[in-house]
């Protein structure tokens, strides 16, 4: 509220020196962080779109440093608590009718493509070189069966059952891919 406040104080200023600039600005909000998620409906509100950095979220969610090698094994982004945070959010996205994107490490992976489909998202942030890539596990994916792998993900436990049913899922749709397949 404090930015929009900002934005339209700004705004009021290229105003009054009578210099143009564009009337309608989209604001958004990242959501990064526990705190944030868990309040996503109180942030779309106020907002135009929500963007979900998963990197942070994963490495916030679960109290890991990722960068550090000692404690790799823990960040897990299949944990289910991070599941849960991106359906929340994306709930509460499609709840007040406004776009929701996640980008990092997941929205490039092809083997959560179809979870965050299924998931409601229909926005992904990602590097050019994997837009094929991601474009290809789109395509050979269906929204009734995307919506029901996320149905049986949030049903799993632990992230590394989570990690092998989308990874299985993956296979069998996509068996070309040498990357993830091979």
């Amino acid at each position: 509220m404090q930015a929009k406040e900002l934005l339209a104080e700004s705004q009021d200023e290229l105003e009054k020196r009578g210099v143009e600039y564009a009337k309608t600005i989209r604001v958004g909000c990242m959501i990064e962080v526990p705190s944030a998620a868990i309040i996503s409906d109180l942030l779309a509100r106020e907002c135009d779109f929500l963007s979900i950095g998963t990197n942070d979220l994963v490495q916030y969610s679960l109290a890991v440093d990722r960068g550090n090698q000692a404690l790799q094994k823990y960040y897990s982004p299949t944990h289910p608590s991070v599941i849960r945070l991106i359906k929340m959010v994306v709930a509460e996205a499609n709840h007040h009718g406004i776009p929701v994107s996640v980008c990092g490490e997941i929205a490039s992976d092809p083997r959560f493509t179809p979870l965050l489909l299924g998931l409601g998202v229909h926005e992904l942030s990602l590097a050019s070189r994997l837009i094929p890539t991601i474009k290809n596990a789109i395509r050979n994916t269906s929204v009734v069966a995307a919506s029901r792998l996320a149905e049986q993900v949030l049903t799993l436990c632990t992230a590394e059952e989570i990690m092998e049913l989308l990874t299985n899922e993956y296979r069998n749709n996509v068996p070309e891919d040498c990357f993830f397949n091979c």
